[in-house]
């Protein structure tokens, strides 16, 4: 076995090479401008998703000074519209620990519904022994007990929220985000693997008797502090990637690092995040509960516009912002490489795009992942290949640029799917 696969082998499974440390590796002149370049498209997408969020939100309250079918549609098109920045922002979540503490605020998943609302029980159940809050639902409950503790949610507030997230340490409990918004907007998708998204009546938020499931003041409530939260979430995260954000700070001070994030973030994104938990799952399974979006059906957009965050992130451009990526350091040290992510990149757009094509002309995603459906599991399957070579690709790239120890993101899914259980 030559030198250089031993190299790359060790650095496909994170281990550094010997003699090469990340304060060791010598990067080029540039490094700086591709951080900054980094840096400033993560303000750039933050404050995309940060204004569509602000959208969202007077769109939610629209819905809740004036319920009705108009409404609840278009604060519906919001959320769809909010989820397309944030989405291309996911490559940031691996390798930079400030977004990674964060982002379960605001895109924490799967969610146990009935933690927040009513649900149909014949579907869901009515407990969990791996919850205890499975079915508190907060909603119609402001007071309950659990686990022997008394709750008190009378007052639907920032802080009720922010204590519900991952209530007894359950992931599952989620309370807050984006995805909290789209089950109260939605309401469950009891379709399974058929055609149809969530179907809550506009009247789960009319007012006196109109209202369907009561009380619809509380719902309202819960939606409009959910969305308050999500817009002051990201505008948090905007000030982290300014000009003396922590986020910036932390990766120009140590650019072998920052180097080594970037790369971080691309093939953890791409391999165990969206080709493994996010795809590969739900195939193995045949579950539509292990699609992104699965109130909405709008998976498609959100596994599209990961694949868009990884292009702008590795090219360096994103809208007007046009500067140095991380392929102009590949580029000066491997052209070839670089050439060859380039189409990598470029055949993942074009898996994904006839991915999301079919979703809106043919079946939604959760239809593709039936048992059976092998038109359907072709496109997912093809996706996830080019991810996956993509990933192959970019494990060369480390190192070329000798970063030392990059490790990225696995799956069961993908690395051992024996080990995945059949529901």
């Amino acid at each position: 076995m030559t030198k250089p696969l031993i190299a790359a082998l060790l650095l496909a499974v994170g281990l550094c090479l010997p003699g090469t440390t990340q304060a060791q590796t010598q990067l080029p002149a540039n490094a700086n401008a591709v951080l900054s370049q980094y840096s400033d498209i993560a303000q750039a997408m933050y404050g995309d998703a940060l204004k569509q969020a602000r959208l969202l939100l007077k769109s939610v309250d629209a819905l809740v000074a004036k319920p009705s079918q108009a409404n609840l549609t278009a604060a519906r098109e919001a959320w769809v519209k909010a989820r397309e920045p944030y989405q291309q922002t996911e490559v940031y979540r691996f390798g930079n620990k400030i977004v990674d503490e964060w982002e379960g605020r605001v895109n924490s998943w799967p969610l146990d519904e009935g933690l927040i609302d009513y649900v149909d029980t014949s579907r869901y159940g009515e407990s969990s022994d791996a919850n205890p809050w499975y079915a508190a639902n907060i909603i119609a409950n402001p007071k309950l007990t659990i686990g022997g503790k008394k709750v008190d949610t009378t007052q639907i507030t920032w802080r009720t929220l922010r204590g519900l997230q991952e209530a007894g340490g359950v992931e599952a409990n989620v309370a807050t985000g984006y995805h909290a918004i789209e089950f109260l907007l939605w309401g469950q998708d009891l379709n399974g693997t058929g055609p149809g998204a969530g179907n809550r009546p506009w009247t789960d938020y009319a007012q006196g008797a109109a209202c369907t499931h009561p009380p619809c003041s509380r719902r309202a409530a819960y939606l409009q502090v959910a969305t308050r939260l999500l817009v002051d979430d990201l505008a948090w995260m905007v000030a982290q990637w300014g000009k003396e954000g922590e986020a910036r700070k932390t990766l120009l001070n140590d650019p072998a690092t920052g180097i080594a994030s970037i790369a971080t973030g691309l093939g953890s994104l791409a391999y165990g995040e969206l080709a493994g938990e996010r795809m590969k799952l739900g195939l193995l399974l045949h579950d539509p509960e292990e699609e992104h979006d699965c109130f909405s059906d709008n998976t498609h957009n959100s596994h599209y516009n990961n694949v868009v965050g990884m292009q702008a992130v590795y090219l360096g451009r994103y809208g007007m912002l046009q500067g140095p990526g991380l392929s102009a350091l590949v580029a000066a040290k491997a052209p070839a490489l670089d050439a060859e992510m380039r189409a990598k990149l470029a055949a993942s757009m074009a898996a994904m795009t006839a991915l999301k094509q079919r979703a809106e002309t043919v079946e939604h995603y959760d239809q593709m992942l039936a048992e059976g459906n092998t038109a359907g599991a072709a496109v997912i399957e093809a996706a996830i290949a080019a991810l996956i070579d993509q990933t192959r690709t970019l494990e060369r790239i480390t190192a070329a640029l000798q970063l030392g120890k990059v490790k990225f993101e696995g799956s069961d899914s993908l690395d051992s799917p024996a080990k995945v259980g059949k529901k």
